[in-house]
């Protein structure tokens, strides 16, 4: 009972107590996880000027850019790049209150989809109210398969690239020239020195005569430190182990092969006999196809097409085309496969055919641009129309080649060149071999309607066609197996050995990689391997951490060499391009030391060099003809009298000493809007470059993909 009463009598203070305790436990958990504390929100990208760019909005983007030769991190940069550029320019536009009208709109539009197919008339002329029919379709439809919302996407896109433009014609504008400026360049242009002089080539003292001490580096980078700002970076080392088929893989490869070859006995469980299954050279050639299809690892199954001797691998073609028909030649090794080959059926067919056509999809037609509103008859009717049109003037077929949507043979007026028989689809080619040079037509494949003309034609060829089964060489499973124990009792050596050592006793190359940074995605020798790189740069690895990673080919043991912070590059690395800078300076200095002549002629005696000449030298082109572009020499003779001789002076390449033999003054002009023009013409032009890396470096952008997309 005390302890209560004296517990009541301190409600206050026990109250006190337990707050700061929470309070204590809260700060713990905030400083445990520093990112929660001093960080954006995990759901944020980027903050660009004040404005989030949120994951998901960012992730829905990233998704819809499927490209199957990007990787997903090379498709982030690119969203990311979008979106930096996309806020950047927006900041601008609010603050000038710049908007895309509804009539700039439907401008943009027309002029957008002005020779789209779908929203031509039967006159091939740009009919708004299909646009506009379609849009409405798409808004019908929205809740089945969400095109219209990338149809707002489209819009909203196409707003801001005229919003950009618009902004950068008021840029460009503004960005006039005056009548000075234009008298300036036209004397930057025109005034001429003509020359002598001489030069001392820094190449006549030897690097390894001139010491460089780190201090001197670290002195030079700190004069120079924008040169030498770096990104925090990582340096590390690995050793390979790839899975490699072996001899044994192959040569089951083969074997496999040999038995489709021959066909294979297989015990009856119901006759309790055994039975042969027929070999690929005895079976008919349907089933012969059937069993390429199902049985061939290549990319590419059976093509129902023949084949000229050229389309065969010059080591196996002679083999090839001396077959009989049913025979089969292999197995034979032909880049990374082993295959074998039935020569199915040979003829004779078209070595080269040449046609043109005008392509008309419909909506349910093959690749085709999810725009496409015209029914299958709808498309076929405009086929026909333009077959009729072209049937009466040929002449016209290519000016209304701009209404097909085959974009790959629009820019050559339709024509599809010289190309063998077979390239093409069925229907297409069933076109090509039968009809007679100059023939026209309509002929409707997967792709839709095609109006066609055969050009020409050339003489027959023998060819063939062949039912090939191709084997990958892969690794088995157990030479698999086999590099994964490797590189497991590699890393587990590693922890009682050095890397370096633990490699040269199990003779594996170490692979060092410096200057990894945070969003880099590619290790070099290995390939797209973004766990290693945020590995690296967990807040708990360290200098000496290792680690095995899985690659498309096998595995890596990784070990971390150097953390480095953001900043200014380190001396060593820093010395590669600030060591010849610091050499020239001191190559100048004893140059000018050692000569005490003043004039050309004792200083070349006496450095043995020769006295050049070099006339009409002008300030626009600062180029000095057997020196090459050296600035401050040109503008030194510039700045000098006729007859007058300079001071040594250095220059990019050496020492010189120049002299004036002859002045030629720019002709004063009664105007110079002419050049005042070319100054104009040259700041407008250099707006497009220029313009949006002003802006985005005068932003405030905080990125934030290394922690939460990547």
């Amino acid at each position: 009972m005390a302890i209560l009463n004296k517990i009541r009598q301190k409600t206050v203070v026990l109250i006190l107590v337990i707050a700061l305790a929470l309070f204590a436990f809260i700060l713990s958990s905030l400083f445990d996880n520093k990112d929660a504390l001093f960080n954006k929100s995990p759901d944020v990208v980027a903050t660009i000027n004040g404005k989030d760019i949120s994951r998901q909005e960012f992730m829905a983007q990233v998704d819809d850019r499927n490209n199957p030769n990007a990787t997903q991190s090379q498709i982030m940069n690119q969203v990311y790049d979008i979106e930096v550029r996309k806020a950047v320019m927006e900041s601008q536009f609010n603050q000038l209150g710049l908007t895309v009208g509804r009539e700039q709109m439907r401008d943009l539009l027309k002029k957008t989809y002005a020779n789209s197919p779908q929203f031509l008339n039967a006159d091939g002329i740009f009919d708004e109210s299909l646009l506009n029919q379609y849009i409405l379709d798409l808004k019908k439809s929205n809740s089945q398969n969400g095109f219209y919302n990338r149809w707002i996407q489209q819009e909203n896109a196409a707003a801001s690239s005229a919003l950009q433009q618009n902004y950068i014609n008021m840029i460009k504008a503004a960005s006039t020239a005056t009548l000075a400026e234009g008298e300036l360049e036209h004397k930057l242009q025109s005034e001429q020195v003509d020359i002598k002089y001489v030069s001392i080539p820094f190449t006549t003292i030897a690097d390894s005569t001139i010491e460089v001490s780190k201090s001197e580096i670290t002195s030079y980078i700190n004069k120079n430190k924008k040169k030498y700002e770096v990104e925090a970076s990582t340096d590390l080392q690995y050793v390979k182990f790839e899975n490699i088929p072996s001899l044994e893989d192959e040569n089951a490869i083969k074997a496999e092969l040999n038995d489709f070859i021959k066909g294979t006995e297989i015990y009856n469980e119901t006759t309790k006999e055994t039975e042969k299954t027929p070999g690929f050279a005895e079976m008919n050639t349907e089933d012969a196809i059937a069993l390429a299809n199902a049985e061939s690892d290549g990319a590419v199954k059976f093509q129902d097409r023949f084949l000229f001797a050229s389309s065969f691998a010059e080591g196996v073609r002679d083999n090839i085309v001396k077959l009989n028909v049913g025979e089969v030649y292999g197995p034979y090794k032909e880049g990374t496969s082993y295959k074998i080959t039935k020569l199915l059926e040979t003829e004779q067919s078209y070595d080269s055919l040449k046609v043109r056509h005008i392509l008309i999809p419909f909506k349910d037609s093959l690749s085709t641009n999810p725009n496409v509103v015209k029914t299958e008859l709808e498309a076929k009717k405009t086929a026909d129309s333009i077959l009729s049109i072209i049937r009466k003037d040929k002449s016209k077929f290519a000016g209304l080649v701009s209404m097909s949507s085959d974009q790959g043979s629009i820019a050559k007026e339709g024509v599809y060149d010289w190309h063998a028989s077979g390239t093409m689809v069925e229907e297409f080619n069933e076109f090509e071999i039968t009809k007679n040079i100059g023939d026209l037509g309509v002929v409707k494949t997967q792709f839709g309607f095609h109006v066609m003309e055969l050009l020409d034609r050339k003489s027959k060829k023998p060819s063939y066609k062949v039912a090939t089964i191709e084997r990958v060489i892969e690794p088995s499973v157990e030479t698999e197996n086999e590099v994964f124990r490797t590189a497991t009792n590699f890393e587990v050596e590693l922890e009682k050995q050095d890397f370096q050592d633990a490699a040269k006793a199990n003779t594996l190359e170490v692979n060092p990689v410096t200057t990894i940074k945070e969003l880099d995605e590619n290790i070099p020798g290995v390939g797209p391997l973004r766990s290693l790189v945020r590995w690296t740069f967990e807040d708990g690895s360290k200098v000496g951490d290792v680690k095995r990673f899985e690659t498309t080919d096998g595995y890596i043991v990784a070990q971390i060499t150097a953390k480095n912070e953001a900043g200014l590059m380190n001396t060593e690395d820093a010395s590669v391009t600030a060591l010849p800078e610091i050499r020239k300076q001191k190559k100048a200095k004893l140059i000018m030391d050692r000569i005490s002549a003043t004039t050309i002629e004792d200083v070349a005696a006496a450095e043995n060099q020769t006295v050049k000449t070099a006339p009409a030298i002008n300030m626009k082109n600062p180029t000095i003809p057997g020196a090459g572009s050296e600035p401050l020499v040109v503008g030194t003779a510039f700045g000098l009298d006729e007859g007058q001789t300079s001071r040594l002076i250095t220059g990019v390449k050496g020492v010189y000493m120049v002299q004036v033999t002859k002045k030629t003054p720019a002709v004063e002009l009664e105007n110079y809007q002419s050049f005042a023009n070319q100054v104009a013409t040259e700041k407008a032009s250099s707006i497009n470059t220029r313009l949006y890396n002003a802006l985005k470096e005068a932003s405030e952008i905080e990125d934030y993909r290394a922690k939460t997309v990547q």
